[in-house]
């Protein structure tokens, strides 16, 4: 039965349209019936939109995912009854578009059910233009209201960084933009970095900054998990799935439902689990550990690496497709050596956050800070920390010079500025070994606490270690 809408009067408006609507603003119309669609779409066009209509689920999903749509006249009473399943769907893969679900008199159950899944408003059939109107205008401040919020993330972070990643360096300026950008998608996101820049908090700035922050972020460190267990812990089990299985237990794509899970140390799954994972992602559904149904997931996946995932991919480590499934939006944080114009406002942020803490204040000398400047720092932020956190322990004065630097860092600051003797440039692959091969030697062999003084995973040290081989450690011992 055809579903009846009242008069709609299509006469553009005595106002321009632009007066009534901003310029640009896209909107599509999704109805089984073909006299609603253009009805509402030729309104649409009158009051300033871009306006499409289709009757087709398939292609109003390509059209949201595909290109902007700010705001989607949906018809909560499609064929099948799969209208608010398509309402889930379009907030997943365009969550800052505005959706007004269309509905049918006696509806209540829908309307609220449409409006827990996302709606901005409930539009009942029939309806006319004047209603019509105003919802949209109301729309329209919404989106104003998200595109200066946007705008204010992107171009007024604070004058020390954003959020809590500290840099002015133009490196770091430009990875707030591109940060600001990613985090109103749904997309995944590839974050590339050394260990030390700090993965972790880019991956919290997207979440905390976008359209999910109320929703749980679930980060999992894909290096330190047990191979046999990283199944398990991600997908979950059922009861008696594994000896000791008592009682089933949701996994981490199920706890993060509506939010993130952020993959860190992404590269060192195994080729297997990557076949689960692509499968996941793909399909928005995961088989719990014994379980013979499939779970349907609603996450948004952030994953980091510091290892170069293209030359894994020609090694035939990673998966090519699992690359380019994840790769959709990619981000580079720079190293520490690459902004050392960024080491001193670091280094005080770190001692007044250790100030806070202890209830003592410490500075830097001038000797000491050149020291700073002039160190290569392989384990990058995570390096300083925990060099700045050793200093004020050490350091019974308020004032920390020279001396009471590690010796790594004390010597640097006596080394030609260029990294090599007689002027000649090291390779930053020499530089990184002699820095872990000293720690090591001069923590006669204790690999755990080097690489925590390094400020790097102690998995990046055991692989850093099988590279150069076992005769190179035995030599630092």
């Amino acid at each position: 039965m055809t579903t009846a809408i009242a008069p709609i009067n299509l006469v553009v408006p005595d106002d321009p349209p632009s007066s009534q609507s901003p310029s640009g603003r896209s909107l599509l119309v999704l109805d089984h019936d073909r006299f609603v669609r253009e009805a509402c779409r030729e309104a649409a066009i009158s009051l300033g939109y871009r306006a499409s209509a289709t009757d087709s689920v398939e292609q109003a999903l390509w059209l949201v995912d595909s290109q902007r749509v700010d705001v989607v006249l949906l018809d909560l009473n499609l064929p099948g009854g799969v209208g608010l399943d398509v309402l889930q769907q379009l907030k997943r893969l365009r969550p800052e578009s505005e959706v007004i679900a269309m509905t049918s008199n006696g509806m209540v159950q829908s309307a609220v059910d449409a409006m827990k899944a996302g709606a901005f408003d409930c539009l009942p059939k029939p309806f006319g233009l004047q209603e019509l109107r105003l919802l949209l205008q109301r729309v329209d401040e919404q989106l104003k209201r998200k595109t200066e919020k946007r705008a204010f993330l992107e171009k007024n972070v604070s004058a020390s960084g954003f959020g809590s990643i500290v840099g002015r360096a133009p490196e770091m300026e430009q990875l707030y933009r591109i940060i600001g950008k990613a985090a109103h998608t749904a997309h995944p996101v590839l974050i590339l970095g050394e260990s030390g820049t700090g993965k972790e908090m880019v991956a919290r700035a997207i979440h905390y900054s976008g359209p999910f922050r109320d929703k749980p972020f679930v980060p999992v460190d894909c290096g330190s998990l047990v191979p046999t267990l990283i199944e398990s812990e991600l997908f979950g089990y059922v009861k008696g799935a594994f000896t000791g299985a008592n009682q089933a237990k949701d996994g981490l794509f199920a706890i993060a439902e509506g939010g993130t899970v952020f993959l860190d140390e992404l590269g060192e799954l195994s080729i297997d689990l990557q076949a689960k994972l692509l499968r996941a992602l793909q399909e928005k559904e995961v088989r719990p550990v014994g379980g013979t149904k499939q779970v349907p997931i609603n996450v948004r996946i952030l994953a980091a690496t510091n290892r170069d995932l293209e030359q894994a991919v020609g090694q035939g480590e990673f998966r090519r497709d699992l690359y380019f499934r994840l790769n959709v939006l990619s981000l580079r944080i720079p190293p520490l050596r690459e902004r050392r114009e960024d080491i001193p406002l670091l280094a005080e942020t770190l001692l007044a956050r250790v100030s806070r803490v202890s209830g003592s204040k410490h500075d830097l000398s001038d000797d000491a800070m050149k020291a700073l400047l002039a160190y290569h720092w392989p384990g990058n932020v995570r390096e300083l920390e925990n060099c700045i956190e050793r200093c004020c322990a050490m350091n019974s004065g308020p004032v920390i010079g020279t001396a009471d630097l590690p010796n790594s860092i004390r010597g640097a600051s006596a080394k030609p500025a260029n990294g090599g003797p007689e002027g000649k440039i090291a390779p930053m692959s020499d530089v990184e070994k002699q820095a872990i091969l000293g720690a090591i030697k001069q923590l006669h062999g204790d690999k755990l606490m080097a690489a925590k003084l390094l400020g790097i995973g102690k998995t990046t040290l055991y692989r850093k270690l099988k590279e150069y081989g076992e005769n190179a450690v035995a030599l630092q011992r």
